[in-house]
């Protein structure tokens, strides 16, 4: 037998020495695990800690702008009348604050990648359509027109009860109209950023549409469209906020899709907002859209699906489409009906009357009605056919003898046949 060894007693260490010791040993042992065997939270930890350098991530950039450029310029979605963007230039120091200014920002990588379906617009349709708008249409006036009959109106009205009294209507104080105008310049170019203090205090101010005509809205960005309407959403009742809508935004955005053919992401962004004060939105865009007689098929569609996508008041909504339905029909009508129909809401007898009649009115009408007032007559009659009475069946059935439409017309037919019978029968009493 060999000699047994001797143990020797393990000479003890500080405390703080056994822990860093420990440390060590447990951190070179999970190196050496695989990364398939570590746990999901420490392998994703360990993945974001391994950063990307500087060149590299320019070059990525570069090459992803260069590729979206290529692909915009083939499918034809770049007008040559808008701006390019620049590719974003990244600074020497990686932890300088300059370097947050050189990227987009949020609104712009918004608008960057909002792309609006192209809408196709049928020609028999809008050639339809034309049959009933407005010939003769009334002459578009601008904020500062009606701002200056205005002025007009009550200095006539002044100088009548008290002559000689020019100092009550005196004109803006020129260093306020010096403001405004730097304001208009700011306006004219914005993109993102914060507002001047000037333009955010019009709405507390009692010549704030005199005011407003100084700034020219007519030259805002779209960005700034935005977040006027914003602000004017907040700060306004609703009487004062249709008529923002009806002569800032409405005519901003008709004009918008009238030039390049579809609606641009903040002002698109506009008309949700104006939702807030729906209405001012009622008042101030869809009801005067469907008086006016001249809305295109195009605003119609497009101005409609914003609608489509918010939520509204009810009783807010039974007021328009009693309003739309009681007025002269000029087919972009039958575009709003049906999206408000589609909304489903338990509508007040009334306004279930008025759209009857809105249509039935139509039983002796000899001009071709569009397919819109085939498929608006549809929706109607699918949703509340429950709800109209036994006469209103009959009326709407004797109405299908007069206006027909191929693949519609017999589907309405259904639907009304398959109706529950809203007549009650009461007992007598005994």
């Amino acid at each position: 037998m060999g000699k047994s060894k001797k143990l020797r007693a393990k000479r003890a260490y500080p405390m703080s020495h056994q822990q860093t010791t420990g440390l060590t040993e447990d951190i070179a042992a999970f190196d050496q695990v695989k990364d398939s065997e570590r746990p999901e939270k420490v392998r994703l930890r360990r993945e974001e800690d391994q950063y990307v350098d500087q060149k590299l991530t320019k070059k990525i950039i570069k090459e992803a702008l260069k590729q979206q450029q290529d692909l915009e310029s083939d499918v034809g979605l770049v007008d040559s009348r808008r701006n390019t963007k620049k590719i974003p230039k990244l600074a020497n120091n990686t932890g300088s604050d300059s370097e947050d200014d050189d990227w987009p920002t949020l609104q712009e990588s918004a608008q960057h990648n909002y792309v609006e379906d192209e809408i196709q617009i049928d020609e028999s349709d809008e050639a339809a359509l034309k049959q009933f708008m407005n010939p003769n249409p009334a002459t578009k006036r601008t904020l500062a027109d009606i701002i200056m009959e205005k002025i007009n109106e009550k200095k006539s009205e002044v100088e009548t009860l008290l002559p000689g009294a020019d100092s009550f209507m005196s004109d803006l104080d020129p260093r306020i109209v010096e403001v405004y105008r730097d304001v208009r310049t700011i306006l004219s170019k914005y993109r993102s950023g914060r507002l001047p203090k000037a333009f955010k205090v019009i709405p507390n101010l009692k010549n704030w549409e005199q005011i407003l005509a100084v700034t020219e809205p007519e030259s805002w960005s779209a960005a700034a469209i935005y977040q006027a309407t914003r602000i004017f959403a907040s700060n306004l009742n609703s009487a004062m906020a249709q008529r923002f809508f009806n002569l800032v935004l409405l005519p901003r955005v008709r004009d918008d899709i009238e030039y390049y053919k579809r609606l641009n992401f903040h002002l698109f962004m506009a008309l949700k907002k104006a939702m807030y004060k729906p209405a001012g939105f009622f008042k101030g865009i869809i009801l005067p859209l469907c008086e006016d007689g001249t809305c295109t098929l195009r605003e119609a569609t497009i101005i409609s699906s914003v609608v489509s996508k918010c939520s509204l008041p009810v009783l807010h909504s039974s007021a328009a489409l009693l309003k739309i339905a009681e007025m002269n029909y000029t087919g972009a009508n039958s575009i709003f009906l049906r999206v408000l129909i589609m909304k489903k809401y338990a509508l007040p007898f009334r306004v279930i009357d008025a759209l009857v009649f809105h249509f039935v009115q139509f039983k002796n009408d000899k001009r071709q009605l569009p397919v819109l007032w085939h498929q608006s007559l549809l929706a109607f009659v699918e949703i509340y056919r429950n709800d109209i009475s036994d006469e209103q069946a009959e009326s709407l059935q004797e109405l299908l003898r007069y206006q027909t439409h191929p693949k519609i017309t017999p589907e309405i037919r259904h639907q009304i046949m398959t109706r529950e019978s809203k007549e009650v029968v009461m007992e007598e009493p005994l």
